[in-house]
């Protein structure tokens, strides 16, 4: 991406204040008492004799009585606009955006792009959103309140891709006493990712950020408070306040003794994050496979089955929510048990692993297509080659193992650094180093990049924009504009990448680039 997140992760100042007190300068005469004076680290308070004579006091004088009787200036703010924070997880030296990122932005639009944009395929574009999404910035307009709901927006944004991990510290840093809404969104996420014992020690003293009957039982049930679970139930289902699906659902929840020769109990026509947990509390997990990509995450716990956490985790990778080394481990994790979808991926790589371990320059070649061809089939080529393509730059290969293994390291981060094909350029080299000077290749898709390599001019409105402090807006834009363009629309790419460079984001544009002409080759 642009500037690059290498890792997501908070960073706490520590500030130590040491006071310290020097020792008497002059040694005491043998026989002598020693005479111990107070030491004040505060030097006006430092004094010559043992024993001060206290100073005369002077009269107290009456308060100060103003002159006139005037109106005094009075300074009026409405609740909720007090001093606005810095919310994000990343500082503007990581990822090199200001923090004026959302300054000049009307934070409404803002929230519409964030809920509006799709789901991103390119890796290059899923990090630069990633980039902006965790970014420390300030609020739009200086605006508090404007700053907590883009803040919300965010998370729920990072909640939608799966990236539970950085959303939940993303609304701990924003503050989830801030308001209901913030709470209600730091409940769903600790129920998915496991964490939900914290959640329910806030609502015990704050019950007046929670709105929901159902989290409040679930919590009480959690601490053993059975009398306060149960009491609180019997009050939400005499008096409806919860759908028939959810009450029906606790019930089997708070007594399960009544329930054991029960049929199980239907789907929800929506699940939410309770609902899941609640399912599963009483014996009656849900797959996760046609739910949202946040439930996924439940899948890698040791709870659920191998197969069940290596789909999970191929699901977050492709979004970019999920560290390639962690599929690497779940896909070395045990030997396959089956063959088919999965398994053959899970066995293809440990073969290739194994044999890139040996250094072997003939296994590499003999394992090596295989397992791009794995790859390749879940759509998982960039996370794989950010693995292993350092290590395949060490061996020497021919043939179809070379042309693989130079892809490989053209989409992973070292790109820069592969030489040209037969000492001949292509557009893929052009790219990598920033340019395009070549023959305009046949394909649109081919000839709108390289356009943007060979000078295209970015749309104005987008670069006065960024100049108007609504760098993030624009980026926004960008970002839906390049997903558009990856899809089939050339003019649309081209504008997209000769913005990005006009911004200063071409790493950014160039690892985009790189990614559609050698995956849509493939």
């Amino acid at each position: 991406m642009g500037q690059g997140i290498r890792a997501l992760s908070k960073t706490a100042l520590l500030v130590g204040i040491s006071l310290g007190m020097a020792a008497p300068g002059h040694a005491q005469q043998a026989g002598a008492p020693a005479v111990e004076r107070p030491l004040s680290v505060i030097d006006w308070l430092g004094t010559q004799d043992a024993t001060p004579t206290p100073a005369a006091q002077p009269a107290p004088t009456e308060p100060a009585v103003t002159d006139s009787g005037a109106t005094p200036q009075v300074t009026v703010e409405p609740l909720g606009q007090g001093r606005p924070r810095q919310i994000g997880l990343v500082p503007t030296q990581v990822t090199g955006l200001p923090e004026t990122l959302w300054a000049g932005s009307d934070p409404e639009t803002l929230i519409r792009q964030i809920e509006a944009l799709p789901d991103l395929k390119l890796p290059a574009a899923q990090s630069l959103f990633f980039t902006i999404l965790l970014a420390d910035a300030k609020a739009p307009g200086g605006n508090a309140a404007a700053g907590d709901a883009l803040a919300l927006a965010r998370v729920a944004k990072l909640m939608e891709v799966g990236a539970l991990d950085p959303a939940l510290s993303l609304i701990e840093q924003a503050g989830v006493a801030t308001s209901p809404a913030h709470f209600d969104l730091y409940m769903q996420i600790s129920l998915l990712s496991g964490t939900e014992d914290r959640a329910c020690a806030l609502m015990r003293v704050t019950p007046h950020l929670n709105r929901e009957y159902g989290a409040r039982i679930f919590c009480d049930a959690r601490a053993g408070n059975w009398d306060n679970a149960a009491l609180t139930f019997g009050a939400a289902q005499a008096l409806k306040l919860m759908p028939e699906e959810r009450l029906a659902l606790l019930d089997r929840f708070l007594n399960p003794d009544l329930f054991e020769d029960a049929a199980p109990l239907p789907d929800p026509q929506r699940m939410d994050p309770l609902s899941f947990r609640l399912f599963e509390a009483i014996g009656e997990p849900k797959s996760t496979r046609r739910l949202p990509r946040a439930y996924a995450v439940a899948d890698l716990r040791d709870l659920a089955g191998w197969k069940a956490q290596l789909e999970a985790a191929e699901r977050l990778t492709r979004a970019g929510a999920l560290p390639d080394n962690r599929l690497l481990g779940l896909y070395t994790d045990r030997a396959p048990a089956a063959s088919g979808g999965v398994w053959d991926r899970a066995q293809a790589l440990q073969r290739f692993e194994t044999a890139l371990q040996t250094g072997s320059p003939d296994a590499v070649a003999k394992t090596l297509p295989q397992a791009w061809l794995q790859m390749r089939g879940a759509e998982l080529e960039v996370p794989f080659a950010a693995l292993f393509a350092e290590k395949l730059t060490q061996i020497t290969l021919a043939g179809r193992a070379q042309a693989i293994a130079r892809d490989i390291a053209l989409l992973s981060p070292a790109y820069e650094s592969v030489p040209a094909r037969d000492g001949a350029e292509d557009l893929t080299d052009q790219v990598a180093k920033g340019s395009a000077t070549g023959r305009r290749p046949d394909a649109p898709l081919a000839a709108a990049i390289h356009d943007a390599f060979a000078g295209a001019e970015a749309p104005a409105a987008l670069l006065q924009d960024a100049r108007a402090n609504r760098l993030g807006e624009a980026i926004l834009k960008v970002l839906g504009m390049l997903h558009e363009g990856a899809r089939g629309d050339p003019a649309t790419l081209r504008d997209a990448l000769a913005t990005l460079r006009a911004l200063g984001l071409e790493d950014t544009a160039r690892r985009a680039a790189l990614q559609i002409l050698i995956l849509e080759r493939s």
